[in-house]
């Protein structure tokens, strides 16, 4: 299994990564800007959207809201951003909103900030790959047809990457991701002054269709609820601030200071992206609906099921660059592909937080060991394989993800910045000195500002969102919750178990007696072994056990033992019904029954095979006895290994693939030339 393994292991991921290179792994903030950002700053290519595809019910009127939505957005946006300025520098170590809420409210409030957190990462991959698809099969009309195989396949191509390390991942997500920047930047430039200086008429695609409202002349209560249900679509514009505060171990040092900028630079540039595509979707007439095969309408006629409706963003493009443009192919690869970066977000903060939890003992602890490549490797995939469920689930269709999506991260602003709030509270109780406690007034009223802010905006997302899908986020929370308790009970449960006593206890004191117990089943080299390892233990009895399956084999065994001379008792146990597991569980708990305080080992000879399908052939009958004779009390089991030729062969192609060095991997240098040894005339 090793050779099977090893190879397309390391052609994937790398070789592997010494402990002490650990720090060769941090980041710049030139690099930690797309690796821990790019998920707000990817949003911008979705978010408009959405609010346009909600206000959309109530027809074309109600698209003038849509700049008074992004205000309110962009309000909350620099409230979460100063607010987890904050935290960077009160919290320095990682654990992010699961460890303010641990800390200043209590272990339940981290466990919902935890459970909400890890929901929202497998939505931000899902979604973020499901919006990259939709955007590049605007250009590219196979992968639209092939939605679901292709997102699958960008999820399998992402987890990949991140396995090769953090480094070495983020590297190749900067240059996309600072294209994309610069792209929108330069559509909302050059819009802005063909709109403003030359005058031209930019229209989009969609400008001349009309839209058919879903529930036309909405007022009062009504027009509140629709507007409330589009600002909370907005918000998805603030997914992935939090991954900043959970990642500051991974900033260079000054870690905290680093974090910070790193956060405002991202806060600033999500925010004018957000509000330049919105102005832009405004003055060039772009057209959506939830439903536009049914309700968008060109010369009195719906589309129909087969329009396909393409994202703001690249319709503003297509009016602002022109269609099939150079900038505008730039610009649509550069969406797409950070948008599948996107993701990247949730694959450094999940493993992450993932890790803290399972040390924790909230979650198993295989997640908390680092990989080949010292990513958390465990994680990663297991981020990968809830993604690729929820993809496959809801047909890589963003408009239905995004109805799950921020539920979970506004869960964690709420109880984060109320555990700010308290954080600060304490220590102003003992701090004395004027200039400090005026800062920490600062950033406590910061946070309590942020915290009513992202809670009012929480109620507003469950009211507006619960029927359209936020129910499942929820449960998904409440599975994680319950599964986590669960584990914690467990882990608290089995540590109480084998404590170590102060006071002597049945597991220090010396047992009266070994009664050996040797398992054969023929006379061979491997028997004889067990048989001599068996002697040198020098048990209080010895004796080898054989099942009486087959007659015939028996009776040769017994003549066999008897011509050999072996001078260990054999005791034979009937078995009417051919099993060889229970006759043997049951004769070892006889030995227990009639001396209680004696312990029994059982000595099983096993077969060392050299190809992993031979494992399939031989040492079964063992197996499944040792799987028995584990929940038996007071026996031990001990397996004698004999090597067969195969085992040998094995052992030398590991040596071998040791020693093997890549092509390229060992710098030899020149050749040196060889000395010249005659004489000079």
């Amino acid at each position: 299994m090793s050779k099977l393994t090893d190879v397309p292991k390391r052609i994937l991921i790398g070789r592997a990564l010494r402990s002490d290179r650990l720090g060769e792994t941090l980041l710049p903030k030139r690099v930690a800007l797309p690796v821990f950002a790019s998920d707000p700053l990817s949003s911008v290519a979705y978010a408009p959207g959405e609010v346009l595809l909600v206000l959309s019910i109530a027809g074309l009127s109600a698209y003038h809201f849509s700049p008074w939505i992004a205000v309110a957005v962009v309000v909350l946006m620099f409230t979460v951003v100063a607010s987890y300025r904050q935290n960077v520098h009160a919290y320095p170590s990682g654990g992010g909103d699961y460890e303010v809420a641990t800390t200043n409210l209590g272990p339940k409030a981290g466990l919902t900030v935890a459970s909400a957190l890890l929901v929202d990462y497998v939505l931000t991959v899902a979604v973020s790959i499901s919006s990259g698809i939709e955007n590049l099969g605007s250009a590219v009309p196979f992968v639209i047809e092939n939605k679901v195989p292709c997102a699958i396949g960008v999820i399998v191509l992402l987890t990949v990457m991140n396995l090769r390390g953090v480094r070495e991942s983020g590297t190749l997500f900067a240059i996309p991701t600072y294209v994309f920047v610069a792209g929108v930047f330069l559509m909302i430039a050059w819009g802005a002054f063909r709109g403003v200086v030359l005058g031209d008429d930019m229209r989009a695609p969609t400008a001349d269709f009309e839209i058919k409202p879903e529930h036309p002349g909405l007022a009062g209560f009504a027009l509140v609820f629709l507007l409330l249900r589009a600002f909370s679509s907005g918000c998805a514009a603030l997914t992935g601030v939090e991954a900043i505060s959970n990642g500051v171990p991974g900033f260079r040092k000054p870690k905290s200071r680093n974090a910070a900028t790193t956060l405002a630079l991202m806060g600033l540039l999500a925010v004018t992206m957000f509000c330049g595509i919105i102005a832009l979707a405004s003055a060039t007439d772009v057209r959506m609906a939830e439903n536009p095969g049914r309700d968008l309408v060109h010369n009195g006629v719906p589309l129909g099921p087969g329009y396909v409706q393409d994202p703001v963003i690249s319709q503003v493009a297509e009016a602002v660059f022109g269609h099939g443009s150079f900038l505008f192919m730039i610009l649509a690869a550069a969406t797409a592909l950070v948008l599948f970066l996107a993701a990247n977000t949730a694959y450094n903060g999940f493993p992450l937080l993932g890790s803290i939890l399972a040390q924790d003992r909230y979650l198993p602890r295989q997640l908390h060991t680092r990989g080949d490549r010292l990513a958390f490797s465990n994680g990663i995939v297991l981020l990968a394989g809830a993604a690729v469920l929820l993809v496959w689930i809801y047909g890589a269709d963003s408009t239905r993800l995004i109805q799950l999506y921020i539920v979970g991260v506004f869960v964690s602003f709420t109880l984060s910045q109320t555990g700010m709030v308290r954080h600060w509270n304490r220590l102003l109780g003992a701090e004395k000195d004027p200039a400090a406690r005026r800062r920490m007034v600062r950033a406590r009223a910061i946070n309590a500002f942020g915290a009513f802010f992202t809670g009012l905006v929480l109620v507003v997302v469950l009211l507006t969102k619960f029927t359209h899908g936020a129910w499942v986020a929820l449960l998904g929370m409440c599975i994680f919750y319950a599964t986590m308790t669960a584990i914690r009970r467990h882990y608290d449960r089995v540590a109480e178990e084998i404590a170590a006593p102060d006071a002597p206890s049945e597991d220090t004191v010396r047992p009266s007696r070994v009664h050996s117990v040797v398992l054969v089943s023929k006379v061979h080299r491997p028997a004889l072994r067990a048989l001599a390892y068996a002697k040198l233990m020098r048990s209080d009895t010895l004796e080898a056990l054989s099942v009486n399956v087959d007659a015939e084999e028996t009776r040769a065994l017994r003549d066999e033992w008897e011509r050999r001379g072996i001078d260990v008792p054999l005791k034979v146990l009937d078995s009417p019904y051919r099993e060889v597991t229970r006759p043997v569980i049951e004769y070892v708990k006889s030995l227990r029954a009639q001396s209680p305080r004696d312990v029994v080992s059982v000595i099983i000879p096993e077969y060392v095979v050299g190809h992993w399908y031979e494992h399939f052939l031989h040492n079964q009958s063992a197996l499944r006895l040792k799987g028995r004779l584990l929940f038996t009390p007071g026996v031990m089991v001990t397996s004698v290994p004999y090597q067969l030729e195969s085992s040998e062969a094995a052992k030398l192609r590991a040596r071998r693939r040791q020693n093997w060095s890549a092509p390229g991997s060992v710098r030899r240098g020149p050749a040196e030339r060889a000395k010249d040894t005659s004489p000079r005339t």
